[in-house]
């Protein structure tokens, strides 16, 4: 967990900070966090990071572009250390808040890191859970993001009563997700962040002025573009889904559910989680190939990252994420090799449970 020690210090940096720039992971948790700190301070501006799995060198523009006096970084498990060294040398604070398992030491040790994994007891709530606890304000935000990330918080039982007409109170965060009214306010806003920079710039400033969810919902004029997004993003959201879903159906006795598509929309996460909600049993991999490369998101019940490492052993790919639900990103000639290594795996511990 993040101590209270630790959430004052976030708090403070929040405080005296006058131009503070945002770089948040590009989904609804990364957003979520975003708002939250937005809105409690009334200043900033936010950079929705597109690169997989870091935040890479690339950013480094926009300090010099917007000169911000601190940076803070949000959900984001990787972060480039020429980007770090740049901030360091512009004499700019990182404030780096995560919640995946710290895997760079040297940059770390530069940076005013923050992770719950880190502290006693360790945990791993989603970003959006500690930048709420950081403001205690717009409990609808943080909530959008930690029902993303498939995690109920302890305020979930306060907020099914505040908006029971949109929300449901169940121990399944899935079917929350997939059945309510709310569920679709985070694609809607999901959706929203896919789209081209100009759009999701406007997306934001109408978020950080957004006080309640039923805005979203009642679709008025500001949220215009919003929701007409929405709509284009779902009906190829659709199609794909159903595609998946007969390829389901044509291998019903398989452990792997594997589904790869190409195209002009990268939507595999939103598709993998939705996946694993119609097919709990399985193990789900959604593929995302645009040119040489294919972009993968993995679900599943059991320890879906240490398989995920087992099964780029072989390859040029990169990988990580949470225990039941990560990424990789690996060349479309390995996927052959990769999904070979993935069933295999799968027997392997299909035949070491039957023997247990």
């Amino acid at each position: 967990m993040i101590n209270k020690k630790k959430i004052n210090e976030i708090r403070e940096w929040l405080h005296k900070s006058q131009n503070p720039l945002f770089f948040f992971d590009n989904d609804v948790d990364g957003l979520a966090s975003f708002l939250l700190l937005r809105k409690y301070i009334d200043r900033g501006r936010g950079v929705s990071i597109k690169s997989f799995p870091e935040l890479d060198a690339t950013y480094t523009r926009k300090l010099y572009e917007l000169k911000p006096d601190v940076v803070f970084i949000l959900d984001k498990p990787l972060v480039a250390k020429g980007f770090v060294e740049t901030a360091k040398q512009l004499g700019m604070p990182v404030i780096w808040i995560d919640h995946h398992p710290p895997e760079q030491k040297d940059v770390i040790k530069e940076v005013y890191y923050y992770n719950p994994l880190q502290g006693k007891p360790k945990s791993s709530e989603p970003v959006s859970y500690w930048c709420y606890q950081i403001t205690k304000k717009d409990m609808w935000v943080s909530m959008a993001g930690c029902l993303s990330d498939w995690f109920l918080p302890e305020f979930t039982k306060v907020f099914a009563k505040q908006y029971p007409d949109i929300f449901i109170e169940d121990k399944d965060p899935a079917r929350i997700l997939f059945s309510t009214e709310f569920g679709k306010i985070i694609r809607i806003l999901s959706f929203g962040l896919k789209d081209t920079t100009s759009n999701v710039v406007k997306l934001l400033k109408i978020l950080w002025k957004t006080e309640n969810p039923y805005d979203i919902l009642l679709g008025g004029k500001k949220y215009e573009g919003i929701i007409r997004r929405y709509l284009e993003v779902n009906k190829k959201y659709g199609v794909l889904l159903e595609k998946a879903k007969n390829h389901a159906a044509t291998s019903k006795k398989r452990k792997l559910l594997y589904f790869q598509y190409g195209g002009d929309l990268s939507i595999s996460a939103e598709l993998a989680n939705e996946l694993l909600y119609l097919y709990p049993t399985k193990i789900i991999a959604v593929g995302y190939e645009k040119g040489s490369k294919v972009s993968l998101s993995l679900r599943g019940g059991i320890d879906i990252r240490a398989l995920l490492a087992k099964a780029l052993e072989g390859t040029e790919g990169t990988g990580g994420g949470h225990k039941y639900a990560c990424g990789a990103t690996l060349s479309a000639e390995e996927i052959p090799k990769f999904k070979n290594n993935l069933v295999k795996l799968l027997k392997d511990e299909q035949i070491k449970n039957e023997n247990q």
